[in-house]
């Protein structure tokens, strides 16, 4: 009797530990299922059409300013020392190793890398005055929702007593705000978009610089989706032939939509014979997949999760995304 109590007691005891074990396998599957907030995810990049280069670009004083109708503006001013000192204390061994570490600590990887051939400040930088003391930046929402001006300008304005006004758009609109005379200095990521800027007069060479455009960090362009990717990009040769597998199956794509230098990358990766272009005229017959949001890359990442669609979008921005739980302020 008191043996078969015995082994009563033991084979409790074992399924009790079997419930336990199961209960808390159980728990840690819902654990990590809940961790899992974001459902897109990076399915293209490193390839070599997805490098994304950034620059620096002074607003040349005597440009020939215009408002948005293209009129002239007259009595423009713009804070060319203050300008001058943000650019050559980014360029400084200073602000490029804050950049290059910039993210690292956080995310395990880096969201930003050095140029080799940059251009590199060993200019001495001015204190601000009332005179220089505001600085106008125009930027694009690429660089300001990865989170990188929030740590790198505070630094600055410290150390140096500036104030950073920073407004943020599309390459397009940071390009349209400066050419206004509403920026200082612009700091965006679309070559010909620059180039017309510099041919137009809208740019100087500041003292110590080679030339107006001062490219100096750049990242990577990445391809994202839904985990369970219908057009099956993740296989794709390389990421013209993923776009390709979209367009062929129809699947959701977000497009910025807003002339930003992201924008300008997207359009050059669809095959040519689909003649999307910036004009809506263009992708009139496409509307049941293609989305032209014309909006920031934030608020983009946000509709492709909800939608469960195809974005381009720059490294640095999508990780942001993800570590915010898919919020963007």
């Amino acid at each position: 009797m008191k043996k078969t109590v015995s082994l009563l007691l033991a084979l409790i005891m074992l399924l009790s530990l079997g419930a336990v074990s199961f209960a808390e396998k159980k728990d840690a599957d819902t654990e990590e299922k809940d961790a899992l907030v974001v459902d897109t995810c990076i399915l293209k990049e490193a390839d070599d059409a997805m490098i994304n280069n950034y620059t620096l670009l002074a607003v040349n004083p005597d440009a020939p300013f215009v408002d948005a109708d293209g009129n002239p503006v007259k009595d423009v001013e713009i804070n060319t020392v203050g300008a001058a000192a943000l650019i050559h204390w980014l360029l400084s061994e200073e602000g490029e190793s804050l950049a290059a570490d910039y993210g690292f600590a956080e995310y395990g990887e880096y969201l930003f890398y050095l140029k080799e051939d940059r251009p590199v400040s060993e200019a001495e930088i001015p204190e601000a005055t009332k005179e220089t003391k505001l600085i106008r930046l125009s930027t694009t929402t690429s660089v300001n929702d990865s989170g990188l001006l929030g740590y790198l300008l505070p630094i600055f304005e410290e150390k140096y007593g500036y104030e950073v006004e920073v407004f943020s758009a599309g390459t397009g609109k940071a390009i349209a705000n400066a050419k206004m005379g509403n920026a200082d200095l612009i700091l965006v990521h679309a070559k010909k978009q620059e180039e017309a800027f510099v041919e137009e007069g809208f740019a100087y060479t500041l003292d110590g610089m080679d030339s107006e455009r001062m490219t100096y960090m750049y990242n990577f362009f990445v391809l994202c989706g839904p985990s369970a990717d219908p057009a099956g990009v993740k296989d794709a040769e390389n990421v013209k032939a993923a776009f390709k597998a979209i367009a062929d199956g129809k699947y959701t794509f977000i497009s910025r939509g807003d002339g930003s230098g992201t924008h300008t990358k997207e359009l050059s990766l669809w095959p040519e014979e689909l003649g999307i272009t910036a004009e809506p005229e263009s992708f009139k017959d496409y509307t049941d997949w293609y989305i032209s949001a014309n909006t920031g890359m934030g608020a983009c990442l946000v509709m492709a999760e909800e939608m469960g669609a195809y974005i381009l979008t720059d490294k640095a921005t999508f990780l942001t995304f993800v570590a915010n739980d898919g919020v963007m302020a």
